[in-house]
């Protein structure tokens, strides 16, 4: 029997890109998935809503949970980790993956702009894990991930974009901290980031296109990554900023030329690496 089968995992944005692709990779393994993400309706320019997320999550193997939920509301979040533990009876692994981003400087960064980023990047995964753990605290092998960069302190990140460098960094930071809330309770904490950029609708609309996305890889190498996270102890494997790679070669994984987009292309490196 998979170590995940008839374990919980509740995902963050994941009716589209790398956390529906986390979806699939832990369903597959017979685990049941909450789908908490705002898409009810598809956006063309991004495809997927919770719904559609759900059906293929069920046709790989696992069990789904569709709700709609944006992480700015706590009285949605309170409402979704409700549904999903009377729907599967706890959770077992928390994986924030929803974000927003803006690369823009400051006078560039709207107010509301600035907000989204905090609300949905910072106080919305706070506020996720926070009512998460009651439920992490009763399950046997419990893990936070936090999909954030290692924090590099160099000012050129800071420089470039300071508004999202801030709330990417203190996700990372959050995780961090949890590490050490939790040690005694046995829950994971960790963050983890890409090395190289990722296939998703955010980089094919808004940072480089056609051309960025023939130069990253595929949300698998995210997905496969995340697996192997959560079948470790967690009382041991905690407190770390992972980069994928590094993960994957934990794993035993060395080729990373099947995760290309096109392998023919250069890789384009991720921010904050």
């Amino acid at each position: 029997m998979s170590v995940f089968q008839n374990k919980t995992f509740f995902i963050t944005g994941a009716s589209r890109g790398i956390g529906k692709a986390i979806a699939l990779k832990l369903a597959a393994a017979g685990a049941n998935i909450a789908i908490a993400a705002k898409s009810v309706e598809e956006n063309p320019k991004l495809g997927g809503t919770i719904f559609s997320a759900a059906e293929e999550i069920e046709a790989a193997g696992g069990q789904a949970l569709a709700i709609q939920c944006d992480i700015r509301d706590e009285a949605m979040i309170i409402d979704a980790v409700a549904k999903t533990s009377a729907r599967f009876g706890g959770i077992d692994g928390v994986i924030n993956n929803a974000s927003a981003i803006s690369l823009t400087n400051t006078e560039d960064t709207e107010s509301k702009r600035f907000d989204l980023m905090h609300d949905i990047n910072v106080r919305g995964t706070f506020l996720v894990t926070k009512h998460c753990v009651p439920h992490l605290l009763k399950s046997k092998n419990p893990h936070i991930l936090t999909l954030s960069p290692p924090v590099d302190l160099s000012p050129k990140w800071l420089g470039a974009h300071v508004a999202y460098t801030l709330s990417k960094y203190n996700m990372t930071l959050l995780a961090m901290g949890w590490a050490e809330e939790f040690k005694q309770d046995g829950i994971a904490a960790n963050s983890l980031w890409p090395v190289t950029t990722i296939a998703t609708a955010a980089v094919n609309n808004l940072l480089g296109g056609e051309y960025l996305m023939q130069r990253s890889r595929t949300t698998d190498i995210i997905a496969d990554a995340v697996f192997y996270i959560m079948q470790q102890k967690a009382t041991a494997f905690t407190g770390r900023q992972l980069l994928d790679e590094e993960v994957l070669k934990e794993s035993g994984i060395t080729d990373f030329s099947g995760y290309a987009v096109n392998p023919a292309n250069g890789l384009q490196k991720d921010l904050f690496l």
